[in-house]
């Protein structure tokens, strides 16, 4: 990560001077007195936690002791699981795919292997783990690994049937290798091809099974170098497992067979098995069935073993789902899994493969689930999954992220959400409990909320760095399933896929009212309440929002903003309504000509609507063809509770709609809010000939490379579009030959709607995609009975500003810099009866009072209003409407997302560019506080995605499965090490398996072998020094420091180097050692050659 660029700061400090020196009087006095508390030092730009599914995954490992998960992706990430809450992501810098994974078990120590040769000892004691050590292999491919139990030495198989060995303390090659020429037969003449399974006997550590993928087993005895015995089959082996008492192994086929060998009967298989084939009657093989991938042979002390395995199912199941076959005794369970099984692990209660296994849960990996059976329940019900895992169950197409919420939201939601919860879940505890919470001084309420593909709004708890879904909400229902019909397709749908996938969301927590704008030109507004209830027929809005430029004449330029004539509200472009069932005429009008005219993208339901407790529909509003031509999509929207008004907008113009009394108030063309003061001469345009509308840009690909606008497929589509790498150099000097001028942003606030006004009143202010801010008067009915009754005057009134690029956030702040947020109704429950309708009914009387400074004093600048564009960032003092401050953000780039925020001490301005960087600017003098080359914008799911929210805190969806949050505060950077959970919590080994008197007394227990003297350098010698490089993690062993601060680091940093030099000085032991041995030897022979020569005359030799 960059930090800024003191040239560009002190560059941007140079205009700031300027602009305000050539701003007028008025505002530079005021600012003088505003004293900005916020400064570089405040901020700081780290990630804090990723949850959700890791995406594209490769290989799972388990410590049965620790009870900790880890999982590999095709990407090097690594994602470690505890108990609930306890969660951890790291990353392999070289980015390759993690192809196995090894828990030294109870060690705190992790062994991973990459697709890249590389072999990686994580160390887990530390809150975020570091890499110790590497070995990078440079003449061989590793295609497994295997690290017996409480053993240092880990075996490394490759793709040439070789097997090396491995100290992991030191991550130092032994010299002994087991090559691939010796284990076979010396009559074999093929390759067996690379090793597929390395593990060694449970009952004698000396002798090694060794599986190759052509079909060979070798058990092969390590104190003797050579094979004891070999098992040939004709059939390509995928895995091997032992059991427990060593006497037998099976093996799994690419045929779909199992078959059991005893370790000394060589010559055939003890038993074959064939569990998804068909047994033919005349006693001939079985017809072959897909590949079992692995299989899995686990011991029970007082029932029959578990055969657990995946594949190996039939040919001719052609579209069954991929399964995992549990066989216990007679019983063989065939449990349908999602989608496709990556890894699968056996979970038993003892770490000792020498002793009855006891399984009591499977743990499946798949390629986009993570699935926990209960094997000691029958019918193996599945345990309920505590991680947020389900980010992804339909994709992500918008989120929005909101810290220090009103404190009883989210037992409100939590109580609704629990509602929903499916039963059928194994009664026991989730198994894997491992790990520490975190102690975390984070204390306030955080709601993520995501919009999907499939119309499903998901609103999550992520309070101190933890997620947990809340409530789940189906805005589909609001609309009628689709038909088959074809006719009706080109009636309604404007996306080729996805139809009812959410674009954007508009949120007030304050009163819990929510709107959602579909891809479909759609918006739903809902409700929260705690009661049931049932909608005979679900209120409809229809609006006709077209951009027509007749050919006439450019306006003629001037006029005064406030003063000229404006249109009627709604008069300019006729808005058809109904608020009755959409079966009304209206919604299915066609022209003579066959032309689709006044017709919805979506047909609401006309049956009644059964509305559990949680959000319920208030209103729906669609946007309806227009001569033949589709709607556009929606490309901003606003909500205000108090006022009780959406706005939304799109590339033809804007609609206000009151939804306490179900109408439209406004309805027009971006060129009519302008009236006769238009800056731009635009160029009529003809009515569109195609169905697809050309402002569905917002849940797009990009593609920087291309130059035209392609056809917007859906949100979830592949297709790229270059709706975001278009020219924008939208200068207002220049005349703009691009006739439409999207909406692109709306802010309700309490401000003076003209210049020189003396007094606040309710106002909408607008932004356009040309850099255009323009203000609309509301003028609202007193609260209570009068509101539903009396209408809502909605008057545009003139143009405040105009910057470079797309408007994106605007926001308001008092004269002392105290950020204004709108105003907001307070929550009441709508379906309430009796004593709470009264106290319902006095609640919607309160008129909330905005937080506004005194307007005693005419024309004194007493607000400020804060506009964030592609480009550029200004702060205008109203009424005066002066340009106080101005800020060029980026030159070359363009911004993709801003907020205006409010941190622990103060208020700022929060970017992300398309080049990657993070910035923060003060406010009001929008001086640079932050500026991090943080990601490099490399798809559009990034830019959909990212938001910023109070208290320093950001997200944005990393890949399909997957959120990242992040922090740009220094104070929440400094606790992170506090708040993160800790993985490795000390935990007694269990102990080893009783041999028993007689097998103790005539032996048959287990035999141990010293691996230290069979692989050590003494007697194995030195590996070749060109085969495998050793990589230290960094600095050394100091990467085990991890983020330890103050005396603990001072400890840890004296151990690390006693240990390294008590290392160094066993090294030296070693050598010394070694040489005093080779010294001995040398003496030992010259007195023998000198015995042997003491009686020979000179001609003897």
């Amino acid at each position: 990560m960059k930090k800024f660029n003191i040239r560009k700061v002190l560059d941007g400090l140079k205009e700031q001077a300027s602009s305000s020196v050539s701003s007028g009087q008025s505002g530079a006095p005021e600012n003088n007195l505003m004293h900005e508390t916020l400064q570089s030092e405040n901020f700081q730009l780290c990630k804090t936690v990723r949850h959700g599914f890791p995406y594209q995954p490769s290989s799972m490992a388990h410590d049965p002791v620790q009870k900790i998960l880890a999982i590999g992706t095709q990407s090097g990430a690594l994602r470690l699981f505890g108990r609930p809450g306890v969660e951890c992501y790291c990353q392999h810098e070289s980015g390759a795919a993690v192809i196995s994974l090894q828990f030294l078990i109870n060690e705190g120590a992790l062994v991973s292997a990459l697709a890249d040769d590389s072999v990686h000892l994580w160390n887990l004691r530390q809150r975020r783990p570091a890499i110790l050590h590497s070995l990078k292999f440079n003449r061989e491919r590793i295609t497994f690994v295997h690290l017996p139990f409480q053993s240092k030495w880990l075996y490394i198989g490759t793709e040439k049937g070789n097997i090396h060995i491995v100290n992991v303390e030191s991550f130092t090659l032994s010299g002994y290798v087991i090559m691939w020429n010796k284990a076979i037969e010396l009559s074999s003449k093929a390759h067996p091809g690379p090793v597929v399974h390395i593990s060694d006997n449970p009952m004698d550590e000396g002798k090694l099974i060794i599986g190759y993928e052509a079909g060979i087993v070798v058990l092969w005895d390590l104190k003797s170098k050579k094979a004891d015995y070999r098992y040939t089959y004709d059939e390509a082996i995928h895995s091997v497992a032992w059991h427990h008492e060593g006497k037998q192994f099976i093996c799994s086929h690419s045929d779909g067979t199992l078959t059991i060998w005893n370790i000394k009967g060589q010559g055939k298989p003890f038993q074959t098995i064939t569990p998804h084939g068909k047994q033919p009657k005349d006693g001939k093989k079985p017809e072959p069935c897909k590949p079992i991938l692995k299989v899995e042979y686990k011991t029970t002390r007082l029932g029959d073993p578990f055969m657990i395995l995946s594949g190996g199912l039939s040919y001719d199941t052609v579209g069954r789902r991929p399964c995992l076959t549990v066989m216990h005794g007679k019983s063989t369970a065939v449990l349908e899994m999602d989608y496709p099984i990556v890894d699968f692990l056996t979970l038993c209660e003892t770490p000792y493969s020498n002793d009855f296994q006891e399984p009591y849960a499977v743990v499946v990996l798949l390629e986009k689930d993570l699935v926990v059976i209960d094997l000691a329940q029958n019918g193996y019900p599945i345990f309920e999954n505590p991680y947020p895992l389900t980010i992804h169950e339909s994709p992500v197409t918008c989120c929005e992220y909101f810290a220090d919420c009103p404190v009883d939201l989210i037992p409100a939601l939590y109580s609704v959400g629990s509602r929903q919860k499916r039963q059928g879940y194994s009664k026991k505890e989730w198994p894997i409990s491992g790990g520490n919470w975190g102690l975390g001084t984070q204390s306030y309420p955080e709601i993520i909320i995501t919009g999907h593909a499939d119309g499903t709004v998901k609103f999550w708890d992520a309070s101190a760095i933890m997620l947990q879904v809340l409530y789940k909400l189906k805005t589909a229902k609001v609309f009628e399933k689709s038909r088959n019909n074809k006719e009706d397709k080109q009636n309604t749908e404007i996306v080729d896929e996805d139809p009812f996938a959410i674009q954007i969301m508009a949120w007030c927590p304050e009163s819990r009212m929510l709107c959602v704008a579909g891809v479909s030109a759609n918006l739903i507004i809902y409700r929260f309440s705690r009661q049931e209830i049932t909608t005979e027929v679900v209120q409809l809005l229809e609006v006709r929002l077209q951009y027509e430029v007749n050919d006439m004449e450019s306006p003629p330029e001037g006029g005064g903003g406030g003063d000229r004539d404006l249109p009627t509200p709604g008069a300019a472009s006729p808005s058809p309504q109904t608020t009755g069932p959409p079966t009304h005429p209206s919604t299915s009008s066609n022209s003579s000509d066959g032309v689709r005219d006044n017709v919805p993208c979506l047909k609401v339901r006309s049956t009644p609507l059964k509305q559990s407790s949680g959000y319920q529909v208030e209103l729906v509003v669609q946007l309806v063809w227009v001569s033949g031509e589709p709607p556009q999509q929606i490309t901003s929207l606003a909500l205000n509770s108090s006022y009780g008004l959406i706005v939304f907008g799109n590339s033809n113009g804007l609609a206000v709609v009151d939804y306490l009394q179900k109408t439209v108030l406004l309805n027009l063309g971006t060129v009519e809010l302008y009236g006769s003061n238009d800056p731009y001469q635009r160029q009529a345009r003809s009515p569109r000939k195609t169905r697809q509308p050309a402002g569905g840009n917002g849940l797009c690909d990009i593609n920087e490379g291309s130059a035209s606008e392609d056809r917007c497929k859906s949100p979830t589509s592949d297709h790229r579009d270059n709706s975001f790498s278009r020219s924008r150099s939208s200068s207002v000097t220049s005349i703009d030959k691009e006739a439409r001028e999207a909406i692109t942003s709306f802010h309700f606030c309490e401000t003076f709607a003209r210049k020189g006004d003396s007094a606040i009143t309710p106002c909408l202010y607008v932004g356009t995609s040309l850099g255009t801010v323009l203000a609309v008067a509301l003028n609202l009915p007193p609260a209570g009975e009068q509101r539903l009754l009396q209408p809502v005057i909605v008057l545009p009134s003139g143009t405040l500003a105009r910057l470079k690029g797309s408007i994106l956030r605007m926001a308001f702040l008092d004269n002392t810099g105290t950020f204004l947020p709108p105003a907001f109704e307070t929550w009441y429950e709508p379906n309430a009866a009796g004593a709470d309708s009264e106290e319902r009914d006095k609640a919607r009387k309160r008129r909330p009072v905005s937080v506004s400074p005194s307007t005693s004093q005419e024309l004194q600048e007493s607000q400020y209003a804060v506009v964030c564009s592609e480009k550029q960032a200004k702060v205008i003092a109203l009424p005066s409407q002066n340009c106080i401050f101005k800020h060029s953000i980026t030159e070359t780039s363009f911004v993709l997302r801003a907020d205006v925020v409010q941190m622990n001490i103060g208020n700022c301005v929060a970017c992300f560019c398309a080049n990657g960087h993070i910035m923060t600017l003060s406010l009001p003098g929008l001086r640079p506080l932050l500026d991090v080359n943080y990601l490099p914008l490399t798809d559009m799911r990034i830019a959909r995605t990212f938001c910023f929210t109070n208290l320093g805190q950001a997200m944005y969806l990393t890949s399909p499965t997957e959120i990242q949050r992040i922090t740009y505060s220094q104070e929440t950077c400094e606790n992170l090490q506090e708040m993160l959970g800790e993985l490795f919590t000390p935990v007694e080994t269990p102990e080893a398996p009783n041999r028993g008197f007689f097998k103790g007394l005539f032996g048959g227990g287990a035999t141990s072998l010293d691996r230290e003297e069979l692989f050590g350098e003494t007697q194995a010698g030195k590996a070749s020094r060109g085969l495998a490089q050793h990589i230290p993690g960094p600095q050394g062993l100091e990467g085990m420091k991890g983020a330890a601060s103050g005396v603990v680091a001072d400890l840890a940093r004296a151990r690390i180097a006693l240990d390294e030099r008590g290392q160094k000085l066993g090294e030296l032991d070693e050598r010394t050692a070694a040489m005093l041995a080779s010294a001995d030897s040398f003496g030992k022979h010259a007195h023998d050659m000198m015995l042997k020569c003491k009686d020979k005359k000179w001609y003897q030799f």
